[in-house]
């Protein structure tokens, strides 16, 4: 039978990455500022949102779902588990990782210059040693974040051609094959006041920064 897996806001979420984080890396390469910026409060609006999402979203994109716990995931990888329908415990550490690597990449580029014509928001507001910490951060982060696509692709290969989980379809359908009973996503305007409420007060926060002081 076929059941409800991922919901629409946790596909999109998914998806949205999949187009940002190439962008995110292209603007940077052409020098395309006021786009990265942009870029960055999307990232750090999405991951916030997908954090929230994890407790009050659909039953498939909690965290409780996929976060097992030490003792679950060890007798994953020894095979003594049933099938999980969505996210097994290691893919659940994937995704605390992403999110972590997402918000740290995104996070320390609010203090980084192109070291030209470009600062971050924050940038000005921290001395130079901090800047440079966090303009280390900053590649280390997407470093990071390139190796655990890398591993993230290779396991879905894996899952889709080699042992027939076809993820991929369920991550753009919403649907996959299963047993379970249906357990119906909740409503998507949740989703959509989360998202309206966390851009205003990332407006809100980034207005409340004091602009740059003038030299000359």
């Amino acid at each position: 039978m076929t059941i409800p897996l991922w919901d629409l806001p946790t596909r999109s979420f998914h998806w949205s990455l999949v187009l940002l984080v190439p962008l995110a890396w292209w603007t940077a390469e052409e020098g395309q500022m006021e786009r990265h910026e942009w870029i960055g409060y999307t990232v750090i609006l999405l991951v916030v949102f997908r954090i929230l999402w994890g407790f009050v979203g659909s039953r498939h994109s909690r965290f409780r779902d996929f976060l097992r716990g030490p003792r679950n995931t060890l007798a994953y990888l020894r095979g003594d588990t049933a099938p999980f329908p969505g996210h097994n415990p290691l893919g659940g550490l994937s995704i605390l990782a992403l999110l972590a690597l997402l918000l740290l990449q995104a996070g320390s580029g609010l203090f980084n210059s192109d070291d030209v014509l470009f600062n971050g928001p924050l940038y000005h507001l921290v001395d130079s040693s901090f800047r440079d910490t966090m303009g280390v951060v900053h590649e280390w982060a997407f470093n990071g974040l390139l190796g655990l696509i890398a591993i993230h692709l290779a396991a879905v290969a894996w899952y889709q051609w080699g042992r027939r989980k076809k993820y991929v379809q369920a991550m753009i359908r919403g649907h996959a094959e299963g047993r379970e009973g249906m357990s119906p996503p909740v409503p998507r305007w949740r989703a959509v006041m989360l998202v309206a409420a966390l851009a205003l007060l990332l407006w809100g926060l980034l207005s409340l920064v004091p602009p740059p002081p003038r030299m000359w």
